[in-house]
């Protein structure tokens, strides 16, 4: 069952709990619980599962520490404590578990101490890290003194749990801690992580306490349910501590200029670093978001370049963040920040999860961060301290991200955070756990598959899909063979049983395990041989000599190319070429984008009626924290669309229910099929890719495609006509077609080789040999092909087809908006061929030029469409003197 803590405890109760020493630390360090503390401490105590959602620094850990903590303590006073672990703390960072290990050396000193001061000897408790960074000594060391509380990632989990010596310290876990279970949830480390929980627990022989740790995630009783897994098809028990909202929030939208249309790109620009400069200047220790590791460089340089001209910023207090720095790099600017030495932090990313970065006073995001929650989390690395407010300034400078953020914020004072979604039946994962527990020991089959149904991941696992998987690593697949690809495992059908084959299959698991895909990284090194970070590969392939780009805040000038290097020299003040990054761009949420569909209804609804501006200014001013000047821009931006339909005569206008279909006719002759689907870029690519496959099929035709958060266009060769629209795709068809239209793709093929190694077909390392990632590459071609060749159920193929229509592309609401469609919830309205797109489509049109098309030219072309729209609408209220007016009927200009 899973219940909510609702009971608060008071201080007294809960030491009252606690080893005398324990508590006596407490008093002399903590005036008083926290929230977390007050709700949480008493049913970990009483041995419950409990999953904690609370703000960063309302101490979330202690909460989780504290009872372990006492008990082990309590034992050593006792003689019970024994060379073996009793608890296991699992984070999805090596940062953070180095931060855990520093935080609980710090109480044990302390208790230490006090032990002392009373005449007495603490036992001792020990913890230590174990990451793949854990040098051999290190591991010996631990067999001998095993940690009494383990710190380490889902990967080194699944190694140690096939440790043949290391493995048995294990039998004596009582709790399982997982921090940043949030970052876990949604993505296929999480998935890893379930199935060694539950390996771990059949290792053990009894439940342990599972302890779930998150800043900002919803619905929590699914991520209760992830967290502690299913007993024979029903949920095991957990007890849920909500302490999400314990802290007060001030959030604002700005706009560093209200006509976002007409201000030159340059004056744009520097305003927009101008107003993030001010920022700066106001607070003590800003954290500055992009959504790129680009932006992070730009960001970094334009600041520098202002603390020179204006004063006040030395160019040292601010430094860039993000995962393509190198590890010295990212670890000084940490330090540096927790020192307090540094104005701002400018990071892509990284610096989202829960490491201590010390104290900070604002986080500003540039652009969206695309949901609630991510914007939460943001934020909420601001404020450390339990009553702090945490403070967050969204700045925008385009007017589809000021109407997503200013909604995305008004959500967010209401606290409906996004839906987080757990992948469900991943193969592949499957596959490598198989091999995991095959060299434990002999299993029978239907103990297995018992076992993975104990997942919440896998709770819903047909039995034909594990015993294909099963199948696959037995090697029953002679055309694999063939091509170097052998039997992991041993399955006898017949006796219902499976087991290791092989002397190296330990070896091969320990090597090989983990999800996260190998992405081709090229190393940048100075002329003298300094590391500075990575660039992408296609990145490279764009350089010649003498170009310039930004790494870690710096210019340098490209000079050669050395196999996997790039060779670069300081360039020093010199203008440079900012990288092209190829991280993908955050994806708007569905559960926002449906909320901002709501929103544009009720901002139509309002200008039909002919609500004053004012009005409509002080509902956004007030509602959704916007200063005047994004107010005006998304003012502006809906009176223009509202315009430009009336003079149409369209009197139905694109929301959550309302999907506006036009066809613009480009200065190449171009058709531009655009869709305005509002329900985020997973589930438009999954819409757009089935559409294209049959317009291309119909037509005979390459056709293009632009897909962006709140729509999607097809782009048609000069002189054909779109022979599909939305209505043509149909919900109980779209899988099929999906599958059809990724055939040949190179999504298809990359997708694939990332499956193929995490289910163990495709080797990152042979008996301690590295595979080089081109090697990797060359192997799953080859596989590709002759997977294909035994049909889309083989399980490593169905497990890419999978992950790319759920985990990259949301084809269940997809389908949820076809059948709306079909069903008439949704409706279609479809716009005359113009030579112009409407307002609305301006970024979806230019989502399709972004390979060719610069910043700069993007806004002169939004300038040159706004123009020719004027001259339309105006020649239209010309002809026809009703149209071209606000509601009211007033003849109306932007404004200035």
């Amino acid at each position: 069952m899973i219940e909510y803590a609702t009971r608060e405890y008071s201080k007294e109760e809960v030491l009252s709990l606690l080893h005398p020493l324990v508590a006596e630390w407490f008093r002399l360090k903590y005036d008083d619980l926290t929230p977390p503390q007050k709700l949480g401490v008493v049913p970990i105590y009483e041995g419950k599962n409990v999953l904690i959602s609370s703000p960063t620094g309302t101490g979330k850990t202690l909460t989780a520490f504290l009872v372990v903590l006492s008990e082990l303590i309590k034992m050593g006073f006792q003689g019970e404590l024994e060379d073996s672990v009793y608890a296991v703390y699992v984070s999805p960072l090596r940062a953070l578990n180095n931060d855990i290990y520093r935080n609980l050396e710090e109480p044990l000193g302390e208790m230490r101490r006090v032990a002392a001061e009373r005449g007495v000897e603490l036992p001792e408790v020990r913890h230590a890290v174990r990451t793949g960074d854990t040098t051999a000594n290190e591991r010996q060391r631990m067999l001998r003194k095993p940690p009494h509380i383990l710190i380490t990632t889902p990967e080194t989990l699944a190694i140690v749990l096939v440790a043949p010596k290391f493995r048995e310290k294990l039998r004596s876990v009582r709790w399982v801690i997982v921090d940043e279970i949030h970052s876990l949830a949604e993505n296929k480390r999480g998935v890893h992580l379930s199935l060694s929980l539950e390996r771990l627990q059949e290792l053990v022989g009894r439940p342990f306490i599972r302890i779930g740790l998150s800043a900002t995630i919803n619905p929590l009783e699914e991520v209760a349910q992830f967290l502690v897994g299913y007993d024979d098809g029903r949920p095991r028990d957990c007890t849920i501590v909500d302490a999400r909202y314990v802290k007060r929030k001030d959030i604002r939208v700005l706009s560093p200029v209200s006509d976002l249309i007409h201000t030159p790109s340059q004056v744009l620009q520097q305003k927009l670093y101008e107003a993030i400069y001010d920022l700066l200047m106001r607070y003590r220790t800003a954290l500055i978001f992009t959504n790129t590791r680009s932006g992070t460089e730009r960001v970094v340089f334009h600041l520098k370049m202002l603390g020179r001209e204006r004063g006040g910023l030395d160019e040292s207090q601010v430094m860039a963040h993000h995962g393509s720095l190198s590890r010295n790099v990212r670890h000084e600017v940490e330090e540096k920040l927790k020192r307090g030495e540094l104005k701002a932090v400018v990071s892509s990313t990284s610096l989202e999860l829960g490491i201590d970065i010390g104290y900070i006073d604002v986080v500003v995001q540039i652009g969206s961060p695309k949901s609630v929650t991510r914007c939460l989390q943001r934020i909420g690395r601001s404020g450390h301290r339990l009553h702090d407010t945490i403070r967050g300034r969204m700045v925008c400078v385009d007017r589809d991200d000021l109407v997503e953020v200013a909604v995305m914020v008004k959500e967010a004072y209401r606290n409906h955070l996004d839906k987080v979604r757990v992948p469900k039946n991943a193969l592949d994962v499957l596959a490598q756990h198989l091999v995991g527990m095959a060299i434990e020991r002999k299993w029978s089959i239907e103990e297995a598959y018992r076992l993975v149904r104990r997942s919440y991941c896998y709770r819903d696992l047909p039995f034909e899909d594990f015993m294909r998987v099963l199948r696959y690593l037995a090697g029953g697949h002679a055309t694999l063979e063939s091509h170097r690809v052998y039997g992991k495992i041993w399955l006898d059908e017949g006796e219902g049983v499976f087991g290791r084959r092989g002397k190296y299959a330990r070896v091969i698991y320990t090597l090989n395990v983990g999800t996260i895909p190998e992405e081709v990284h090229v190393k940048v090194y100075t002329v003298t041989g300094k590391y500075l970070g990575n660039i992408e590969e296609e990145f490279l392939e764009r350089l010649v000599p003498g170009d310039r780009f930004i790494l870690g805040g710096k210019v340098y000038e490209f000079v050669e190319a050395k196999a996997n290097k790039a060779i670069v020299k300081p360039a020093f003040d010199l203008k440079p070429t900012v990288p092209s990054w190829f991280s993908e761009m955050l994806p708007l949420s569905y559960d926002l984008a449906l909320k901002i569909g709501e929103f544009r209804e009720r901002m139509f609804k309002w200008l039909e009626e002919g609500r004053p501006r004012e009005e409509v200014l002080r509902y956004l001013m007030r509602s959704c924290r916007t200063n005047r000047e994004a107010a005006e821009a998304i003012y502006e931006y809906f009176w223009e669309m509202h315009r430009f339909l009336r003079a149409l005569g369209v009197r139905e206008y694109p929301s959550h229910r309302v999907v506006l279909v036009e066809r613009y006719v480009d200065e190449r002759g171009r058709l531009h099929h655009v869709f305005h689907t509002l329900f985020g870029r997973r589930t438009n690519d999954a819409l757009s890719r089935a559409l294209a496959y049959l317009a291309t099929r119909r037509a005979g035709v390459n056709v293009g495609i632009a897909v962006h958060d709140n729509g999607f266009a097809l782009v048609y060769p000069p002189g054909v006509e779109p022979p599909v629209t939305i209505t043509d795709l149909r919900s109980d068809e779209l899988e099929e077609l999906l599958k059809d239209a990724l055939e040949n793709t190179e999504l298809l093929r990359r997708r694939f080789r990332h499956v193929a190694v995490r289910s163990l077909m495709v080797l990152r390392n042979y008996k301690g040999h590295e595979i080089s990632l081109e090697r990797q590459q060359l192997n799953a071609q080859t596989l590709l092909k002759v997977v294909m060749s035994l049909g889309r159920d083989f399980p490593v193929l169905k497990e890419t087809y999978r992950e790319i229509l759920e985990d990259y592309m949301d084809v269940e609401h997809a389908k949820e908006v076809l059948r709306r469609i079909e069903e008439g919830a949704i409706r279609v309205v479809e716009l005359p061929t113009l030579s112009i797109p409407s307002p609305f489509a301006y970024n979806i049109v230019l989502e399709g030029l972004s390979d060719v098309v610069l910043m700069e030219d993007k806004r002169a072309l939004i300038l040159r469409f706004h123009e020719r729209l004027s001259r339309l609408v105006k020649a239209v209220a010309t002809a026809d003197g009703s149209l071209g007016g606000d509601a009211s009927g007033e003849q109306r200009q932007p404004a200035p």
